[in-house]
């Protein structure tokens, strides 16, 4: 019982090494030797504690090359293994109605704080278009919408959606491709309609953002 319960602690203490960024997505972890002499702990219960981030959708091991991180959250990594296979369509569909609900609460529950962020930030989004980088694209066009979220101000929609978001990234370029005013017109419709506490409005205008990707 003891050990289990140690295994517990020292997966615990590295999915706050996960969630704090401090081992990014994406990076190699560092080895079990290094991490039993970093922790305090033997490598057994090194190896058995990262094999529970495994199972968990945390880490993947990869032969030869190491531990690597793939999710911040066990939900992003449950969601990647129950939406694997998805159309980018079906993902659309699913974003459309995660963000016109989001963009309605936004509208009735939004402070002077939200409205002040959403305007600056749907400024840089425009302004990352001059730099022709899609992944700043991305970055700029999801920084706003997690935004929108965020000004819900309901703590369980923001958790599901940067989960659903981060499942979402690699279909995500298409969506913000090309140079087209009239989208940009929409999101900073959008940002007024929170801001003057139209839910309807706002609903309606991410139903006009996400059309033209959804044939």
């Amino acid at each position: 019982m003891r050990r289990v319960g140690l295994i517990d602690q020292v997966a615990a203490r590295f999915q706050e090494e996960i969630t704090s960024g401090r081992w990014p997505v994406g990076e190699r972890i560092p080895i079990e030797g290094e991490l039993a002499t970093s922790f305090g702990v033997g490598r057994n219960t090194v190896r058995e504690a990262l094999q529970s981030l495994v199972h968990a959708g945390l880490l993947s091991r990869e032969q030869g090359r190491g531990t690597f991180v793939i999710s911040r959250s066990e939900l992003s990594g449950s969601l990647s293994r129950q939406l694997a296979g998805g159309s980018r369509q079906h993902y659309l569909e699913l974003r459309l109605a995660l963000d016109s609900t989001a963009a309605s609460l936004a509208a009735l529950r939004r402070t002077d704080a939200d409205v002040d962020d959403l305007r600056r930030l749907c400024d840089e989004r425009e302004a990352s278009w001059d730099t022709d980088d899609p992944d700043a694209r991305a970055g700029a066009d999801l920084a706003l919408h997690r935004a929108i979220v965020a000004a819900t101000h309901n703590p369980l929609y923001v958790h599901l959606y940067s989960s659903m978001t981060d499942v979402f990234a690699s279909h995500m370029r298409d969506e913000v491709s090309g140079d087209d005013d009239a989208v940009h017109r929409h999101h900073r419709d959008l940002v007024e309609a929170i801001a003057e506490g139209d839910a309807g409005r706002a609903s309606g205008l991410v139903t006009s953002i996400f059309e033209p990707f959804m044939s």
